[in-house]
């Protein structure tokens, strides 16, 4: 991905996330849900790899942004039909969207306004980050993988949360998907280094894999 593109998705991303300022911090909530924007990777070849990620306070894209940046790698945010307001994200409010999608699971599928990343067939690997709700995935997430065929694939999850850890959360995304090869996931705090996120890519050894 040229840096100038991958740079507007990151703003973009960032732009639209600023709706939502609200945390949802005693599900163990570092990065909640909300507004991401959905953009394009742009290779053509195999044995590529894509972060793909859904964030709305920040945190989960501030990780997206290290990887991406450091990395040369290409770059999708997940951004549902509805976004979520503030209000929505109040987890304190039986009535609040989050607190209804909690407890009727039948609304955790969430309309995404892009299901699959372009050129998704090209890539061999995929990072996938979002926060944790409730000790899983937030439900754009699962949405998400739901949607797109793994099959062939390497997944490295992340998550974001200001307590909890990464939990059964990526296995259960796992168990949702299409194929793929899933690995173990790694939980960020809700105040990440950089310098931890970069250490992390390189016990991985995925630097620079799509130069």
């Amino acid at each position: 991905m040229k840096p100038m593109r991958k740079a507007l998705v990151l703003a973009l991303g960032a732009l639209l996330m600023a709706s939502a300022a609200l945390c949802i911090t005693a599900c163990g909530q570092g990065a909640s849900s909300g507004t991401a924007s959905s953009s394009a990777a742009s290779s053509d070849e195999a044995n590529k790899t894509l972060v793909v990620y859904y964030s709305a306070t920040g945190n989960t894209a501030k990780v997206a942004e290290v990887i991406v940046n450091e990395n040369d790698m290409d770059v999708s945010a997940i951004m549902p039909e509805q976004p979520y307001s503030t209000e929505d994200l109040a987890w304190t409010d039986e009535n609040s969207r989050v607190s209804k999608e909690h407890s009727d699971p039948a609304l955790q599928d969430v309309a995404l306004l892009q299901d699959t990343p372009d050129n998704w067939d090209s890539y061999e690997t995929v990072i996938i980050g979002y926060p944790i709700w409730w000790g899983q995935a937030a439900y754009p997430v699962a949405s998400f993988v739901k949607a797109n065929d793994f099959t062939g694939k390497t997944v490295i999850p992340f998550c974001t949360s200001a307590s909890s850890d990464i939990g059964d959360s990526a296995q259960n995304l796992a168990d949702l998907a299409k194929g793929g090869e899933w690995m173990g996931g790694m939980r960020f705090p809700s105040d990440v280094n950089s310098d931890e996120v970069r250490q992390w890519i390189d016990d991985l050894g995925l630097e620079n894999q799509n130069l």
